[in-house]
């Protein structure tokens, strides 16, 4: 298979994104597929707030595609079948261990501690700081069933 020169950018580029891809859940931020999906909401008062960390947990699909990138590239290097096979496997380890260093990253991220109005506790992580709430806070807490958020 022969690419031509401005593939290999285009390769790197994308398997970059692809491992930087992650969800996030800040009250303001929805998903194409929570579009339109009816969420329950429920009031409640913070009880407890704490700062935590958020790490992409999509490590196994970044170190993949990492590899499968890098290894199409490696193989584009080189003028022969030993070159090109020697370029593949030495692309592979290379773009599975950015892969790889890419999923590992984690983000700031807030667990509130919401006592609903109906007596149940939820504590719900997010994005976001200790900073954006107080203990004491009315606070909406809407659930899709799969993804939920505290917002104000």
């Amino acid at each position: 298979m022969k690419l031509r020169p401005i593939t290999l950018p285009a390769l790197l580029a994308a398997a970059l994104l692809a491992g930087a891809c992650s969800t996030h859940t800040t009250p303001s931020t929805f998903n194409r597929s929570e579009v339109g999906r009816a969420q329950t909401v429920e009031w409640g008062t913070i009880q407890s707030i704490r700062d935590v960390q958020i790490q992409n947990d999509s490590r196994g699909v970044a170190t993949v595609t990492g590899a499968a990138i890098g290894g199409i590239a490696g193989s584009t290097i080189g003028g022969g079948r030993r070159a090109n096979a020697v370029g593949a496997i030495a692309g592979a380890a290379a773009g599975g261990a950015a892969g790889n260093a890419l999923s590992r990253s984690a983000r700031n991220g807030v667990e509130i501690t919401v006592q609903l109005e109906n007596g149940r506790t939820v504590a719900v992580a997010q994005d976001g700081t200790s900073a954006d709430y107080r203990v004491g806070d009315r606070v909406r807490v809407s659930s899709d069933g799969v993804t939920t958020r505290v917002s104000r």
